[in-house]
């Protein structure tokens, strides 16, 4: 008998993952936090996100404020790579204030091989000596890069799907959803953690996130984190005009994340600047329990520092400090 992928049993398909997403809320949520209460402490990872590199990017993503594609439109600072001591000295100040995993994000389509790619093993290297788990973002990448990066010692590899499969190419048309997911078999062959999860409020369907939400979940390993995105939507990008994202849709993808995933760090990522505090302890019933920390995405405003650890106290959350390595240590396999 074949011995069953972590954290996919029952097998979610799209249809019963839709059902999750539109069963009532306090039903949803109720079954969430019971999910959530068997796997995971009452406590909440602080995530610190830098720019490494800004914008220029060759990728046409309609929701971003970095490609190249619609830079003109964009007010944006372009930005070369940050040097090594640069982001040490802002990764320990993330420590310092809290922060237990450190994220780096480049803008581009692609690693290259070269001195950038150099630079960055040398700022994973140094975050982790800070002790911190180091995360970055580079866009696709070969299995050669995915194996120099777990050498380095990387703990998770950013690469979100966005969307569905069916609503992708409505969104990006420079890179295929093969693409992404061939990106995630090399990093998770190269025994990294994955980090993976989407966009909502982009003009997707039900259908779409929940179809977003079966691959994930029937990914093997599944992804160590899910971030869970609400658009925020940037002058200049093809996606400007759409309508600010529903809180109660948030919760759902929150909690429907929970449920298909149930040991993974689900993370209120994009848009919770603009969320109540009430919403924002609604989706930590639903589980999610990772925040980025600090009051800067890669280009857009995050939550006031001060306030989130007034609004965690007030919580009873507490920071969470057990690292990806002793929470969930993904085998090497593939998908």
């Amino acid at each position: 008998m074949t011995k069953a992928a972590p954290c996919l049993a029952p097998p979610w398909t799209a249809d019963a993952i839709r059902e999750v997403l539109e069963t009532p809320l306090l039903d949803l949520v109720f079954r969430a936090q019971t999910v959530h209460r068997a796997h995971h402490a009452p406590s909440v990872q602080l995530a610190a996100l830098l720019s490494i590199k800004t914008g220029g990017c060759s990728e046409d993503c309609a929701y971003c404020a970095q490609s190249s594609h619609h830079g003109k439109e964009v007010d944006l600072t372009r930005q070369p790579l940050l040097s090594v001591d640069d982001v040490l000295a802002k990764a320990q100040r993330a420590k310092d204030a809290g922060a237990s995993r450190f994220c780096m994000g480049a803008a581009g389509r692609e690693v290259r091989d070269g001195p950038a790619f150099n630079a960055i093993l040398a700022m994973v290297r140094g975050v982790r000596a800070l002790g911190l788990e180091a995360c970055v973002t580079l866009g696709m990448l070969k299995k050669h890069h995915a194996e120099r990066l777990a050498e380095a010692g990387l703990t998770a590899y950013n690469h979100n799907l966005d969307t569905g499969p069916a609503f992708y190419g409505q969104v990006i048309s420079t890179r295929t959803y093969q693409d992404r997911l061939t990106t995630l078999r090399h990093v998770s062959e190269a025994g990294i953690a994955i980090c993976c999860g989407g966009i909502i409020g982009m003009g997707e369907a039900t259908q779409d996130r929940a179809e977003m939400l079966a691959v994930l979940a029937g990914l093997s390993p599944p992804p160590e984190s899910v971030p869970i995105n609400a658009l925020v939507a940037v002058k200049g990008t093809p996606l400007e005009d759409r309508p600010p994202v529903d809180p109660f849709d948030v919760v759902r993808m929150c909690a429907a994340a929970r449920i298909t995933m149930p040991k993974a760090r689900v993370r209120l990522s994009a848009g919770r600047a603009v969320m109540s505090r009430e919403a924002q302890a609604l989706c930590f019933l639903a589980g999610a329990n990772s925040i980025f920390y600090g009051e800067q995405l890669l280009t857009t405003p995050n939550n006031d520092t001060e306030a989130d650890k007034v609004l965690l106290a007030t919580l009873g959350l507490t920071p969470e400090h057990v690292s990806c390595a002793e929470r969930i240590a993904p085998p090497r396999r593939a998908f």
